[in-house]
């Protein structure tokens, strides 16, 4: 009775009782959908069987929700050559060459990263779904990010992207490191998106929307008399992007957590990570506050210099190559915003071009360290990888190539990534930026080639003990035993090995899924480095929807 009441009154009022909902082209929003329905199928697999899931399941399941949500990109790349670009849901998602290029780039970073973690998982005795249902969860939220077209979407495409990653850095439970590694992350992850949250609210408090659209319509259209409040949200949205990037001052978290995480994590993490935000930062900074740019410019000028130094100098004080290849990171995030300080449509492609490949370029490197570092992933000082170039040559040549495209050798993609961006930054007449770049990037190789010279160099006694470490603890064990057993001291020197012997390090076994994850991240290395027109035209073809 008081429905039809209600009812009655609203059409005799001539308010329409439907909600309207705005319409949906599911193409567009297909390729998340993928990814985060497929963890919710292999989750749910997981708990009705009776036994942990194997790994293999796992693995072969994520590949396969991968490649379908690549497939799909590609079918969304044809459809915007054909049609354009549009946005959809209220505006709130756009469909255009920049969300495909993402959307495709996550696809493949989360292939690869199944491909390596699955013998990872298998070494450690990591059993069931976890570990992937997570990583496809996060990806799901990177691919939102590319897309989003409204400050709102972007900040639910920042947490669904992040909330996984805190637990993938705390995966690992029997290492004390990884659980201070996810409690670093997740406060200061938490911290970081409070202060977008708010950066948002004053942003829409100046402007009137959150819609990236409509808020660089009302800046076109209207003169701000004091735009105090603006750069203030303006300010605030960079804090929280800069967390995700890892651009300096607000790198603090990541040489610890790279570290601390499961080194297959970590991998996934550098990269996906840098994706998403990135992704999103350039967007909102480029297609929505260009008008601002000259308040923005000078401050992302100073960022981008201590960002490109810190990671530069502190990268070369490392023992450790996982807090190394941190640092590298923080020097890398530093040589993506030359593009987006330039601001213009060529930095913003230079800045595509770097992420694109610097995921490649980590996700391979992380595929060697991982299975270097051993059982209980803890070897990984710079001088364990003494020898290995004499050891498995394949292997060391690997992480060589990988470690050079970093430094910027040429014939990789690697170089052509630094030219590209600091290019765009002497266009822009940012000459000392330019010139800046250059020299922490030559300091910065000095790191990397400090690796590859260890790695060909002769063992040093240092070296053997840091690759002994399993058989010495073996040696220890079978000592104790032998004095608990009442045997002389005699017996008990027999057990152990003299101090004096160098034990030759026991050969890396990497599975037949690593070495073709490993293949595909150096292959696209160096072909593409030497023959890089198909990349350049996808990059130039993904422009920004203005």
């Amino acid at each position: 009775m008081i429905t039809t009441l209600l009812a009655a009154g609203a059409t005799a009022s001539g308010v329409s009782d439907k909600i309207p909902l705005p319409s949906i082209r599911y193409l567009t929003i297909l390729p998340p959908i993928i990814m985060i329905g497929g963890a919710v199928v292999l989750l749910a697999v997981a708990s009705l069987v009776s036994r942990p899931l194997r790994v293999r399941v796992s693995t072969i399941g994520s590949v396969v929700i991968s490649g379908g949500a690549f497939g799909i990109s590609i079918w969304q790349w044809c459809d915007v050559r054909a049609h354009g670009a549009h946005t959809y849901i209220a505006h709130a998602v756009v469909m255009d060459g920049f969300s495909v290029l993402i959307t495709m780039l996550v696809a493949m970073a989360m292939l690869l990263t199944a491909l390596v973690a699955d013998g990872e998982l298998k070494r450690e005795g990591i059993t069931g779904a976890e570990f992937h249902v997570l990583a496809l969860v996060s990806a799901s939220g990177a691919m939102v990010m590319g897309l989003a077209n409204d400050l709102i979407v972007i900040f639910l495409g920042l947490e669904i992207m992040s909330i996984p990653l805190y637990i993938l850095a705390g995966l690992d439970q029997r290492r004390q490191e990884s659980g201070e590694a996810a409690m670093k992350y997740f406060v200061l992850g938490a911290f970081s998106s409070a202060i977008f949250v708010y950066g948002i609210a004053l942003t829409y408090g100046a402007t009137g929307s959150t819609n990236l659209a409509g808020i660089s319509s009302y800046l076109a259209t209207n003169v701000l008399t004091s735009n105090g409040l603006l750069l203030a949200g303006l300010a605030l949205l960079f804090v929280g992007f800069g967390f995700k990037i890892a651009a300096v001052p607000f790198h603090m978290w990541t040489p610890d957590v790279y570290q601390g995480a499961p080194t297959p994590a970590t991998g996934f993490m550098a990269a996906i990570a840098k994706v998403g935000g990135f992704a999103a930062l350039l967007r909102v900074f480029f297609s929505s506050f260009s008008t601002l740019a000259i308040d923005w410019k000078p401050i992302l000028f100073v960022v981008a210099i201590l960002t490109l130094v810190t990671g530069a100098v502190l990268g070369l004080v490392q023992r450790d190559i996982k807090r190394m290849l941190a640092y590298s990171s923080i020097n890398h995030a530093g040589f993506v915003l030359l593009g987006l300080q330039a601001a213009t449509t060529s930095g913003i492609a230079g800045s595509l071009y770097y992420v694109f490949v610097y995921a490649f370029l980590v996700l391979g490197s992380f595929t060697v360290i991982a299975f270097v570092g051993a059982r209980g992933d803890r070897q990984h000082e710079i001088e364990g990888y003494r020898g290995l170039g004499k050891r498995q040559p394949a292997l060391a040549l690997s992480l060589a190539i990988l470690l050079l495209a970093q430094a910027g050798a040429p014939f990789t993609t690697g170089f052509l990534a630094k030219l590209y961006v600091v290019q765009a930054a002497v266009q822009s007449h940012s000459y000392a930026l330019a010139v800046i770049a250059m020299l922490s990037g030559a300091i910065a190789a000095a790191f990397y080639l400090r690796v590859v010279f260890v790695m060909y160099g002769s063992r040093s006694a240092a070296g053997a003990t840091a690759n002994t470490t399993d058989a010495a603890d073996e040696q220890v064990l079978a000592t104790a035993e032998a004095a608990t057993g009442g045997q002389s001291a005699a017996t008990v020197a027999t057990v152990a090995a003299p101090a004096d012997v160098e034990a030759e390090p026991e050969l890396v076994l990497v599975p037949p899924l690593a070495q073709l994850g490993l293949f595909l991240t150096v292959a696209f290395t160096v072909v593409l480095g030497i023959w890089p027109a198909p990349l350049f035209d996808f990059v130039h073809a993904a422009h920004l929807l203005f």
